[in-house]
């Protein structure tokens, strides 16, 4: 009764979340979920409603998660993977290395690193909520990792178009920059059809295809975790079957229900839809579990990892491109 509660408490915010990132799609609703959380969270509330709150942050997230693969189409994946795969491999390696490399430098804790890194590499907010339940990060990482990538999808909204005209390139090979490099399907959408119609759809379908390298990061990830739990537990036993991330198996599962046809298309929307609406609660549940005086004192470092993960992520992707012949 309690976890209803508290998740009723939740929507009170969510809603008018949700309906901000209709009116600015750029920005989008996790977005101003997680800001309206932390604007509320230092409001006083009934302890009764804490339970509530941590569980929506938490399993609400995963199935959302679930609820997204009623949008992927396996056949649209497979075609457009076949011309992308070599970049995204590299984009993907890139991201998590530079990610490592530079989150230790900059002393982050491995969490907000792996958040970052995947944000960048994969597909921004909903690859943030993909793999925080995996790794057990906690509500500061993930507000950390999601303004973090939303900063520079704000920017790539602008700088990518200008660059693509000024480097002179293809309607095909900015598609492909621009789904490979831009992290939030919202600014991949808006700087591909800035650019051109053709441009804008082989972005969207390409980056629909990034989306599903969360299958497999996330299945690394629980590994990694549970090693590491593992090696600190001396004695124990590594069981895969207790750290496999079961709501990406049926993530999986959605998508090829969807790709089947089996469900009408209105009803297989719906459900995607119901997935990203599910995100936006579980966003601002978490934002109402933050301190934003301790986000402010460690925001720097983050935003710095962002940077050099984007960057190198955007160069990689046009040099793999360029080596492949694809621009």
């Amino acid at each position: 009764m309690n976890r209803w509660k508290g998740l009723a408490f939740t929507l009170v915010f969510a809603v008018p979340a949700y309906f901000l990132g209709q009116y600015f799609p750029i920005i989008g609703g996790p977005v101003f979920g997680i800001l309206l959380g932390m604007v509320f969270a230092s409001v006083r509330r009934p302890a009764v409603l804490e339970e509530g709150i941590a569980y929506t942050g938490k399993k609400v997230l995963q199935y959302s998660i679930i609820l997204l693969g009623f949008e992927m189409n396996l056949y649209h994946v497979l075609d457009t993977g076949a011309k992308s795969v070599s970049v995204m491999v590299c984009t993907l390696a890139t991201a998590f290395l530079v990610a490592i490399v530079v989150g230790k430098l900059l002393r982050l804790e491995f969490k907000t690193t792996t958040l970052i890194g995947a944000g960048t590499a994969i597909c921004g907010g909903s690859a943030i909520a993909a793999v925080a339940p995996v790794i057990e990060a906690k509500e500061k990482d993930v507000v950390f990792s999601i303004s973090t990538i939303f900063l520079f999808n704000i920017a790539a909204v602008f700088i990518f178009p200008f660059l693509g005209h000024l480097m002179g390139m293809s309607d095909a090979g900015f598609g492909m920059w621009a789904g490979t490099a831009i992290n939030d399907t919202s600014s991949v959408v808006a700087a591909g059809y800035s650019y051109s119609d053709t441009a804008g759809s082989l972005a969207t379908i390409t980056k629909l295809t990034r989306a599903l390298m969360i299958v497999p990061v996330c299945l690394v990830m629980a590994v990694i975790m549970a090693r590491r739990k593992h090696d600190d537990a001396q004695g124990s036993t590594f069981s895969l079957k207790k750290v496999f991330p079961y709501f990406i198996a049926w993530f999986v599962v959605a998508s090829v229900v969807n790709t089947t046809g089996v469900l009408p298309a209105d009803v297989s929307h719906f459900l995607g839809q119901l997935g990203k609406f599910m995100i936006i609660v579980a966003m601002t549940a978490i934002g109402l579990r933050t301190n934003l005086r301790s986000l402010l004192r460690n925001g720097l470092r983050p935003i710095l990892l962002g940077l050099v993960c984007w960057f190198s992520v955007s160069v990689v992707s046009l040099i793999v491109q360029h080596a492949a012949g694809l621009i």
